[in-house]
């Protein structure tokens, strides 16, 4: 489910398709609208008719052509698609391909379609579909999200001296305790994955390393806290707080943590459901705690949202179905049949993920800590859009020459600004 729903990110933003004539309200929910979704057959299939049977049945003068598409190759789909004329009415977006299409301003804007919506949807969702320099506009209705949760290996934690109920809550503190892990472990285990590229950009977020200046036009990160971040990394390394393996290639997590490997495992609430079903034993030992926050006191989230086609013929049966499929009951159901969480605030106050059960199965607890930390979680640690995967794929690049002692972490810090702000230019005069 985590591959599915986190899918399609290859490409930076860039324009070139230029603003498209906006459709038109006409206080009529009428016409045929096409909705495309993400991979989502054959799993969801009966879910995902069964909401579109029931809008048609609200709004009998509205229907709705559905249709599934596969992962690969999504974000390169939707850009020819819009440059095409041929996109959806009301279309299945991450973040990545959300910045895509706004960027190329093929996407209407909700805020204004529905002022009073805003309220609707738990404030980290909503605020996810701005854009910078659109003012005040929200780009797409927020769907079903993912919050970032810590999950770690209590018995190995006790091994190495920790006490299980006191997990990290700052970056600083993580890599203390992955210290102590690494020193106590005889090279058995480790702490955590080398790969920067899961790191970042959060981790400089929450230890207050500024990632763009107020105009959000460059990045600002060179700073001694970053360094210091990459020396710390470094040492972490060189004493066996994560697998060399891991520092350049794609290691399996979850192969990983089940096998008792690794302390710290993925902060997704998906990943326990996936350690249940094939880990049991090191399952049983299976922590769940608040995501690491550090300074900001916020934690990331992963949403898809459902954007509406700018220039749709049927503005409103297309807002209407958007809204229809991220209201709460509808999210709530979806949320029943994967590890999901809704957007809408309605859904996500229901008592289904307030439940805790006896505080020792980690798949009910990472449900509840996840919902809780959702109603107040704040965009300050999620990923800006303008760092691209090509600006990841760089600063990374960075990252990992000096963890391995290639070049010094001064160095590695400066030449991954300067390259993100090469492509951050690139892509503005695009």
């Amino acid at each position: 489910m985590a591959a599915t729903f986190l899918a399609a990110s290859a490409c930076g933003v860039s324009g070139g398709a230029g603003d498209v004539k906006e459709g038109a309200k006409t206080g009529k929910v009428a016409g045929q609208v096409t909705f495309r979704t993400l991979q989502l057959k054959p799993v969801f299939t009966s879910y995902v008719q069964g909401v579109i049977d029931s809008f048609e049945k609200q709004y009998p003068d509205a229907k709705v052509k559905w249709e599934d598409v596969p992962g690969d190759g999504y974000n390169e789909k939707l850009v020819a698609d819009a440059q095409a004329g041929a996109l959806p009415d009301v279309v299945n977006l991450s973040t990545d391909s959300f910045q895509l299409l706004g960027d190329r301003g093929m996407l209407a804007d909700v805020a204004k379609l529905d002022p009073e919506v805003a309220k609707d949807y738990v404030p980290g969702a909503w605020e996810q579909f701005r854009l910078p320099g659109k003012g005040e506009g929200v780009f797409a209705y927020p769907w079903y999200v993912t919050p970032e949760i810590l999950t770690y290996n209590k018995d190995l934690f006790e091994k190495a001296g920790l006490d299980p109920a006191k997990p990290p809550t700052s970056v600083e503190q993580f890599f203390d305790y992955a210290e102590q892990i690494a020193a106590t472990s005889g090279g058995r285990y480790s702490a955590f994955m080398a790969d920067p590229k899961g790191r970042l950009p959060g981790d400089w977020q929450k230890m207050g390393i500024p990632i763009l200046n107020e105009t959000r036009d460059r990045f600002t990160f060179d700073t001694e806290t970053a360094v210091g971040w990459v020396e710390r990394m470094k040492d972490l390394y060189d004493k066996g707080a994560m697998p060399k393996e891991s520092l350049l290639k794609s290691d399996d997590i979850n192969q990983l943590y089940g096998g008792g490997k690794i302390v710290f495992g993925p902060g997704s609430p998906g990943f326990v459901k996936d350690i249940k079903q094939n880990a049991p034993q090191v399952y049983a030992g299976t922590q769940v705690a608040n995501a690491v926050t550090g300074k900001l006191g916020h934690i990331g989230i992963y949403a898809q949202s459902l954007g509406i086609k700018k220039d749709t013929n049927h503005l409103d049966a297309a807002a209407e179905f958007a809204k229809w499929v991220t209201n709460g009951p509808n999210q709530v159901a979806f949320s029943k049949k994967a590890t999901i969480y809704p957007s809408n605030a309605v859904g996500l106050a229901d008592p289904y993920f307030a439940e805790r059960g006896d505080g020792k199965d980690a798949e009910t607890l990472a449900r509840a800590v996840g919902a809780e930390q959702l109603k107040t979680a704040s965009l300050d640690a999620n990923t800006p859009v303008q760092w691209t995967n090509q600006v990841g794929d760089a600063v990374v690049r960075e990252m990992q020459k000096a963890i391995k002692g290639e070049q010094d972490p001064r160095t590695a810090v400066r030449k991954a600004q300067e390259e993100a702000n090469q492509l951050l230019a690139k892509a503005v005069r695009k």
